[in-house]
Parts: C-alpha cells; structure tokens; sequence
C-alpha cells in the first residue's frame, strides 16, 4: 500500500504492500485514523490497525464512504491539506513537502495503481524548484488538481483466488511473452489466468531490459552529440551540458510504471486474469500460487505455459571471492547516482550496450573481455569494426582478461583483480556474462519436465516440453532472449491450441531473426555470419559485398569523432539469395528491420539491385552496393 500522511504522524508509516493505493489520513482532533482503500469505482472504508498489521485490517459496514469517487477523495484530502493549520506532506519519512518528496510521491504513484499522475507531479516538482514564490500549500493544491485530472486512469484489479473451477490454460509468466500468448488464447474465447511473481508484467523487457536500456541509450547518445558534434554544426553555449542521473532516474521508472500499468490495463479489458503471486507446477494441470503474504490457492487447467523468462548471472563467491559485491544489469536501472569510474566483465551485447551508456555520459568505462574483440558471436567485420571504436571513444579495454577476487565494500570503492595483475580501481563492478533460465522452484523436473544441462526447458518445434500440456516459451527456453521472439512465439503457440484449424500446425521459425544492438554506434544484423554461411554452403558458393563509408551525418563533425559505418551483404548460390545482412553505423538499428522483412522473403541480390535507391541515406548503400 502507499500512504500520503496529510498530517504528521505519531509514528513512522512506510511505503508497504504493493497491492493498493492508500490514503491515510490523520485527524488533528484526535488519534482515530482511517484508511480508505481504492477498489474499481468505489471506496471501500478500513478500520486501520498499526502499519505492521494492516494485513488484518476488515472491512466496515459504512455506508456513507463506500460510493465516494476516488479522485474526489484524493482531492479532498489534499485539499484539507493545504489549509494554513495542516502539517506537512510525509512520504516514507521524507518531512516538508519538497520537490524531493513530490517526486518521490509521483514515482510511488506510478509504481502502484494508477497511469498519468507521474508525468503531472514532475512538472510540479520542476515548475517549483525554479519558482521560489511557490508555496507548500499551493504546491500541495495543484497535486490536488493533478488527482482530480480526468487524465489518470484506474489500474485494473488483480485476482488472489480462482474464480472459476478451471481454466482453459495457465501462463506462469506476466512478461512479454506470456502475455502475449495469454492474450491471444483470450481472443480465441477461452479463460485464462496469468500468475505473475513480481509487482510488475512486463518481464524482463520493460521493468530491467529493452525498454529503460533504450531509455538510457538516448540519454547516451544525446551527450555524445552535444559534447562531440554539436559544435561541428556551430552549435554554441552547450558543449558543456551534463546529464543529471538522479533527476532523469524517476522520470525513466515512472515511465516505465506507466507500461505496467497498460499491461495490465490490457488484460483487464480482453479479461485475461492476472493473479499475483509465485506459480509451481504440483501437478500435470495443476499451478500452486503463493501470494505475497503466504497464502496459497491451486489453479487447473489441461493447458500450461511457462513464459518465468531468465535473469543475470553472477560468478559465485566460490567461483571469484567477492564476486558478490558487484552488480548485474538489473542492478544497473537501481543505481541512484552516476558512478564516477565502472568495471563491466563481458564481451556480449548487454555488456557493449551498457558499457556505451557510460562511457558517453562521462563515466570512467573499463570492460574487461576474455578474448581480443567484443561481440564474438556476431560477423567478423562487426567485430573488427566496434572493438577498436570503442577504445578510441575512451572504454578501457582490458583483453584477454579473467577476473580472479574482487576487494572492497557492498556499494565501492573495489578492486577489481585480474590474473594478468592488474588491480583496476572502480566504484561500481558490473557482471554481464550471461543469463539463466528462472526454472528455479517451479517444480518441473518433479513432474518430469527435461531441463538440459543450463537449466533451460527443453521443447520441440511447437514449443511443447517433454510432459504433454506443458509448453514454454521465451528466454526460458533458451534459444534467441529476444522479446519479439517470445511474443511471436507464444501468439503462435496459442493459435496452435485454440485458433482455428488453419492454424494447426503454427510455429515460429527461428531462421533470420533480426537483432540490434543498442551500442555507440548501433549495429544491424540478420541471417548468417560469413563464418557460418562458407560452414553451410561451402566457400566456393558465397559472394560478400562489403562497403565501408562515413554517414553523411559526419562530414560537419570533427574527424575524430566521426563514427564507422560498415554494410555487408552475404549471399550464396548462383542467384545470390541474400543469406545475411550486418551492417554497423548511424540508424543501422532502424535501418535493419526493412531488409530482415527482404532475407525473410528470400531476396536475391538482384532484387536489391533493381530497388531504386532513396538519397541521401545510409541505407541506400545496401541496394548500390558493387
């Protein structure tokens, strides 16, 4: 629950259960307090016991509080509020009602119930802190307003039993995957139930992944910009300009509180229910849900998916000593400030990705790599391209490079050692080495669900696990953690099992998936690697095109800051069907999708050769090439 105490409490109550928005109101007059609860459209009033038990708290028969709107209680408690007597605002021990504390209040907000009140109450803090005649109590009037707004939309409730004896199927997993599967069975007609663990759907993707990493990248690359192209283009008065982490942080997550809240909005109005709480399969049909408090409850259905998704993974102390003083990349989004000086061990793309984040906005980058070049699964020339360009921009490469013990306290300064001797002075160590599958607890190899040596689920074409009934999706099955595949793979699962008869056979083929990586700068790539098409063709039936050019972005740019750009074409057979594209450079990340849609239709390079070319572009290079 999150509480707005409008007037100063006789003790400390702090931001608890998630479940439901709250106001707490505490009278002048005399110690009684009242909790009113927000449900749908209604109030439903609470005799409060102390913050400790408000888990007990029961329901009264009160007639006269329970049709009292939401937003006009909020408003009048706030309003109430604003008088001269009324203390001030309190949010989880923060006193005054500074702008500190709206932001604090925006984020626990959006982090709850309800959409649009986040963006509103940052303005208000921001408006205020370069408006010193504002007063506490007309800031305190225009939260009122903002609660009032017609803008803020309720979330939809989320359900802690079942409400029918039985489903048609069962998705452990509220993230992009799972609810993609989840809706799509629910447009065929049937009764879904989706158990989520977390507070928030989305999965991986929007709370810790894609969404706030793309987030950051933009940050990243506007500093870049300003600091080291703007003033090619006679920008003046702006090269100095800073990125302030601590302000832009709640700004980020509240936008990303605002995507829970549509997912759940979503299931809600196609009626998937959303239950909260840890599922474990007890049964072939069976998923036990323990709710946050405990409690547990079986749901049934002849139809179970498993879309849990993966999470980082951290060397064990035994492993590396003091492995567990470092971060992973979820930790990244919990960073409060911006560290001044970053160890990142890995050479994939979160490591890249988040390595060009810091090392744009100004933070002292070291990524530490096992081999000579980063990204090693990828094409030859995106490797040969990034690694040296990212060395110029300022990351401290260390190569061929093992850490051996980490040094120092939970939150820095560290040590990093490596067994070359190196001893690397950090603040901040973040691990980017891999992912797991989150198959942990969830009771499948009990029921003889066959997990491979990773812990992955093992499945077949259609996504089925070795027990009939049960399916998995996602990162959970290990093959491409990317989220467009989780939700194409799992809408096609659920036509597969509901849709019509066409869709009896549906699968997602997992030839030429398209992917980006969000690095400085962006890279494209789809199909095969020129290593793996001479493997798969033979060398004698492979044609490469390659051109290596600057962006026509760069010419006002000094000439040490201008960017590779590299395009290549793969082709093979005497028609030259194009088998893969890799590209690196300016928009090589929206560039790519329109010549994934061209390999997926089996283009030839013909094709591309008849296309006429759009000018002045980078990606005109692809349909020239020579």
């Amino acid at each position: 629950m999150c509480y707005f105490v409008m007037s100063t409490p006789s003790e400390e109550v702090l931001l608890a259960d998630w479940i439901d928005v709250t106001f707490l109101a505490y009278s002048d007059s005399s110690s009684s307090r009242q909790i009113y609860t927000h449900r749908k459209e209604t109030i439903v009033h609470y005799q409060a016991y102390p913050p400790t038990q408000l888990r007990s708290a029961y329901k009264r028969e009160d007639e006269s509080s329970k049709e009292l709107p939401f937003f006009k209680l909020a408003s009048r408690v706030l309003s109430v509020s604003c008088s001269p007597s009324a203390s001030s605002l309190r949010l989880n021990g923060v006193k005054n009602n500074t702008n500190t504390s709206i932001r604090k209040l925006s984020l626990a907000i959006s982090t709850k119930r309800y959409l649009g009140l986040s963006s509103s109450l940052n303005r208000i803090a921001s408006s205020s802190s370069s408006t010193s005649s504002l007063t506490p109590a007309l800031r305190l009037s225009q939260i009122s307003r903002a609660f009032s707004g017609t803008a803020n939309r309720e979330m939809p409730p989320i359900y802690d039993k079942p409400t029918t004896e039985k489903y048609d199927y069962i998705v452990i997993g509220g993230g992009s995957g799972g609810s993609g599967t989840a809706r799509r069975a629910v447009s065929y007609g049937k009764k879904v139930a989706v158990v989520e663990a977390t507070p928030y759907l989305g999965g991986t993707c929007v709370n810790v992944g894609c969404v706030p990493k793309k987030i950051m990248w933009h940050a990243a690359d506007l500093q870049d910009k300003i600091t080291n192209h703007a003033h090619g283009y006679k920008f003046t008065g702006i090269e100095n300009a800073k990125f302030d982490w601590a302000s832009f942080k709640p700004q980020r997550d509240a936008y990303i509180r605002r995507l829970n809240g549509i997912y759940a909005n979503n299931f809600d109005k196609e009626g998937v229910e959303f239950h909260r709480g840890f599922g474990r399969l007890v049964a072939r049909d069976k998923v036990e849900v323990t709710k946050p408090d405990g409690q547990t409850y079986v749901l049934t259905a002849d139809n179970i998916c498993i879309a849990v998704g993966g999470q980082p993974t951290i060397p064990s102390e035994e492993e590396i000593p003091g492995a567990s003083l470092g971060i992973d990349s979820d930790g990244f989004f919990d960073l409060p400030e911006q560290p001044r000086r970053v160890a990142i061990v890995g050479a994939g793309y979160i490591a890249i990705e988040l390595a060009g984040i810091f090392n744009a906005l100004g933070t002292e980058t070291h990524l530490l790599i096992r081999g000579d070049t980063v990204l090693r699964t990828f094409d030859p020339t995106i490797q040969e391209a990034l690694t040296p360009w990212m060395e110029k921009t300022g990351v401290h490469l260390h190569k061929r490079t093992h850490v051996t013990k980490v040094e120092g306290e939970k939150g820095g300064p560290l040590t990093v050692h490596t067994d070359n001797g190196e001893k690397v002075e950090v603040d901040v160590l973040l691990w980017a080495i891999g992912r797991h599958a989150s198959t942990k607890g969830l009771g499948l190899e009990e029921l003889g669900v066959k997990l491979d040596k990773k812990g992955d689920v093992v499945v077949d074409e259609y996504q089925n696990s070795s027990v009939p009934g049960i399916t998995a999706i996602g990162d959970v099955q290990g093959k491409w953690l990317l989220t467009p595949v989780a939700i194409a793979a799992g809408r096609r699962l659920s036509n597969r099992l509901f849709g019509p008869e066409k869709f009896k056979n549906d699968k997602l083929s997992y030839e030429d998936i398209p992917t980006v990586v969000f690095s400085h700068p962006t890279i494209g790539t789809v199909g095969l690697t020129e290593p793996e098409a001479r493997a798969k063709y033979g060398d004698d039936a492979i044609k490469i095109y390659k051109s290596s050019f600057r962006a026509l972005y760069f010419s006002m740019v000094d000439e040490e800051h201008k960017e590779p750009t590299v395009y290549k074409l793969i082709c093979a057979g005497p028609e030259e069907r194009v088998v893969g594209v890799h590209i690196i450079g300016l928009g090589s990340d929206e560039v790519m999708q329109g010549f994934a849609v061209a390999v997926k239709m089996g283009a030839r390079k013909q094709d591309l050769d008849d296309t006429v070319a759009i000018h002045p572009t980078s990606g005109e290079e692809l349909v020239t090439l020579r």
